[in-house]
């Protein structure tokens, strides 16, 4: 009698889910049409309550239960993973080709032969339900697309060895998202990136509910605070910030608001630590000014950006320049959290 053989996975597909109804149906979909090449997919869901278990079910998923937070559900998920290379995706992402994932994983295996230390992750472009904002999703794809240190995040994949993650802690579960910046700073200190081939489609819900430039100011808001250490008010975003699915229109003010009065109680030390890495932040993104002037004048060229590092990069980062933008933002944040929504 002739033994049937079961194809191996050689990688496993981990999402993490709180319901991700209607968009998972569309990725699994996509999932389950890659050619040459057989995958786990594993949904960790920190405790829908709509259809997400459901559809991962019928798609044929292994679907665990997790705490609540990317960053726990994606240990979870990894943890529970059987193969050796793992690829982290948000439920409302699709792939772009059918052989997507098996080149995807072809490259950073060639680029893994001399050293594990490489991550992978796809450029991106947003899905959008109305039009407008044009400027805005070029300059975020071009971003996606610099690999650059502070411009990677769970939206373009994370494709990587699972004895890297090893070593790099595995994700930080100490608040309920920033998980994928915090891991992706570690693999720009410890290892490299490298684009993957294709594009990865992402929505651009957040953008067009929240508001475009509010959503915008919120990402530069939040990003600052965990640059300056203020996990502590971090954590208390969720109080003010809506998970995806129960996301509403924004106002700023509230944020900029509760931000202002967190560093005021601060000791004057401690604050004036926050201002610093505030401007030191700032500056070392002053880059994306060239960017955006490259996405504006010079589309698909990085003619300003070119120019920018070779001669003005060393005097935006120097420590006069960081301390005008520190003053800069104090005065800002200050002035805005005064106004009245």
């Amino acid at each position: 009698m002739r033994r049937i053989q079961r194809e191996v996975p050689l990688l496993s597909v981990l999402i993490p889910t709180l319901n991700e109804a209607p968009g998972i149906h569309a990725l699994l979909g996509d999932i389950a049409g890659q050619q040459h090449i057989h995958c786990e997919v594993i949904v960790a869901d920190g405790g829908s309550s709509d259809a997400t278990l459901q559809i991962a079910q019928q798609h044929g998923a292994r679907v665990l239960l997790a705490p609540r937070g990317r960053g726990a559900q994606l240990n979870a998920a990894a943890a529970a993973a059987g193969t050796a290379w793992l690829l982290f995706l948000h439920a409302d992402s699709r792939l772009t080709g059918q052989d997507q994932l098996a080149n995807a994983l072809r490259l950073l295996r060639r680029e893994a032969r001399r050293d594990k230390s490489v991550a992978g992750h796809w450029p991106l472009h947003f899905v959008r339900e109305s039009a407008g904002h044009d400027h805005l999703f070029r300059h975020l794809q071009a971003k996606a697309a610099s690999n650059r240190p502070g411009t990677v995040n769970g939206d373009q994949g994370l494709l990587l060895h699972r004895d890297f993650l090893a070593a790099l802690g595995g994700f930080d579960e100490t608040l309920p998202f920033f998980e994928d910046q915090r891991l992706a700073a570690r693999i720009f200190s410890q290892g490299r990136f490298v684009l993957l081939p294709g594009v990865l489609h992402t929505s651009a819900r957040r953008f067009e509910v929240e508001g475009h430039a509010v959503r915008l100011a919120l990402m530069a808001v939040i990003v600052g605070a965990d640059a300056a250490g203020l996990d502590d008010w971090l954590r208390e975003l969720p109080a003010l910030y809506r998970q995806q699915d129960e996301a509403t229109r924004l106002s700023l003010f509230p944020f900029l608001r509760s931000l202002h009065r967190h560093i005021r109680a601060l000791p004057a030390d401690r604050r004036d630590a926050v201002w610093r890495a505030a401007g030191q932040l700032i500056a070392a993104n002053s880059w994306q000014l060239a960017l955006a002037l490259d996405v504006a004048l010079t589309p698909g060229r990085t003619r300003f950006l070119s120019w920018f590092d070779r001669y003005l990069a060393a005097g935006f980062t120097a420590p006069l320049a960081t301390r005008g933008a520190a003053h800069l933002t104090r005065a800002i944040i200050f002035a805005a959290a005064k106004l009245k929504a």
